[in-house]
């Protein structure tokens, strides 16, 4: 027996002992490294157009700044890991939409907000450039798992107190006017921000937002109002830009734009090379185009790792093309991996949902992974030409300082949780009663086993 104790402690001081060590969900922790380690790979190769520039950075300087920031990332994931209270991430994402639409009226406003692809989109902090968007996904997916969870435990303390002092807000009281009030009017405002800046970001986080509240547990039925009054609101702001002549929601122009670029492609044959309108037609095109080449070029096995050639003439190759760039160097078995990776995070959510007994815990598992896993998909259905552009980066992979941390910390809640999930259910397990009093000691038992056993062999 202290032999056994022995070699199982030498055992533990090793590489697997340390990988033994760690908690939370092992699989959601190798898709992570995995998706680094592309990350890493790729950036590196994949800016070439950004160096030939002339900015004065060499691949060795984004190298480094990449390593920078998977170190920073990798601090944010260690930190949410680390948190051993599910409570502690609940009063914090309470404060999820405040952060979020603070943000927003910064970028509408104008406050210090920096102009990105023709659009104001990121706020200068000095130190540091913060795209508002990236971090209000994240926020707003864990503001509807507090949300959700208080709506359905009738926790919502402001609303409950007003309602009991004052006769006249008595409907707060309501559980219609709590749904409408801490749930559907954040979605409503910060779709509405967000309108200001992107028309495809608004209706990608928008939909993230609407599945995570459903599934969280809000009724379909409760659902389909509040989105047709989106919808509307979408509506109106197209209207109002139209009506304003562009003036108003300016990039509605740039969304049409993209959904009539099908026919750009088609209108192009019928121009006169070196003109001034072939010209234009084929930069409105040359981007998604040379993503596609890019792509049949990988075929089965790609090029091979630094040989893509499609980087020199993308210039968002490192990051709204990403996924182009990986089947280019590493062939159709690459992207299949990538493709992979995606989906086996979505089955582990699925899983460790399952684990979770709060409505917050598994609301905010199942929000962020279908935030990262969505994000991902439609990267990659756009990269195969397969819908409009919206611009949203691979997750993980991407370059991008303010994605990769907020993704960082969505993947820090889910492994946080998945650790917490396990330990209780471990612990319940141990301190559950046996089904078989005395089992594995009582004598009784065993003996009667015994003769069982020599009955059916014939020695009675």
């Amino acid at each position: 027996m202290k032999q056994d104790v022995a070699k199982t402690a030498e055992a533990r001081k090793g590489i697997w002992g340390l990988i033994d060590r760690i908690q939370g969900d092992k699989v959601v922790w190798m898709i992570l490294l995995l998706l680094i380690l592309f990350s890493i790979v790729s950036i590196f190769s994949s800016t070439s157009l950004l160096v030939s520039q002339g900015s004065g950075t060499s691949r060795l300087d984004i190298f480094l700044e990449q390593l920078l920031i998977v170190l920073a990332g990798a601090v944010v994931i260690f930190i949410c890991y680390k948190i051993p209270y599910i409570k502690f991430f609940r009063v914090l994402s309470q404060f999820g939409f405040a952060l979020s639409m603070g943000l927003l009226l910064c970028l509408i406003f104008n406050i210090r907000a920096i102009e990105v692809n023709g659009a104001r989109r990121a706020i200068d902090l000095g130190f540091f450039q913060l795209h508002v968007y990236e971090v209000v996904k994240v926020a707003m997916v864990m503001y509807l798992a507090w949300a959700v969870h208080a709506y359905k435990n009738d926790s919502f303390g402001l609303a409950n107190r007003l309602s009991k002092r004052y006769s006249a807000l008595a409907f707060l009281a309501r559980p219609g006017w709590k749904r409408l009030i801490y749930i559907f009017l954040p979605i409503l405002m910060v779709c509405g921000g967000i309108m200001f800046g992107s028309v495809s970001s608004t209706l990608f986080i928008g939909g993230i937002m609407f599945f995570t509240i459903l599934i969280g547990g809000i009724r379909l039925k409760e659902i389909i109002g509040p989105a047709l009054v989106c919808l509307a609101a979408g509506a109106l702001c197209i209207g109002l830009y139209f009506m304003s002549g562009g003036k108003v929601f300016p990039r509605v122009g740039t969304a049409v734009q993209r959904l009539f670029l099908h026919e750009e492609k088609e209108n192009i044959k019928d121009l006169t090379p070196g003109t001034i309108e072939f010209q234009e037609a084929l930069d409105a095109i040359r981007q998604p185009e040379s993503a596609k080449i890019a792509i049949h070029e990988g075929g089965l096995l790609g090029k091979g790792p630094g040989n893509s050639t499609q980087k020199y003439a993308v210039s968002l190759m490192f990051s709204d093309y990403m996924y182009s760039f990986i089947a280019e160097e590493y062939g159709f078995w690459g992207g299949l991996l990538i493709i992979m990776l995606y989906i086996s995070l979505l089955a582990r959510g699925a899983l460790i949902v399952r684990y979770c007994d709060s409505d917050f815990a598994k609301t905010a598992v199942a929000g962020l992974t279908i935030l990262i896993t969505g994000q991902a998909l439609m990267h990659i259905y756009i990269n195969l030409d397969m819908g409009l552009l919206t611009g949203q980066t691979l997750p993980m992979i991407s370059h991008g300082k303010s994605s990769f941390l907020c993704f960082c910390v969505a993947f820090g809640v889910i492994l946080s949780i998945s650790k917490m999930a396990k330990a209780k259910i471990q612990k319940e397990t141990e301190e559950s009663e046996p089904l078989v009093e005395g089992f594995g000691v009582d004598e009784s038992v065993k003996e009667s086993l015994d003769d069982l056993d020599a009955f059916e062999s014939g020695r009675y």
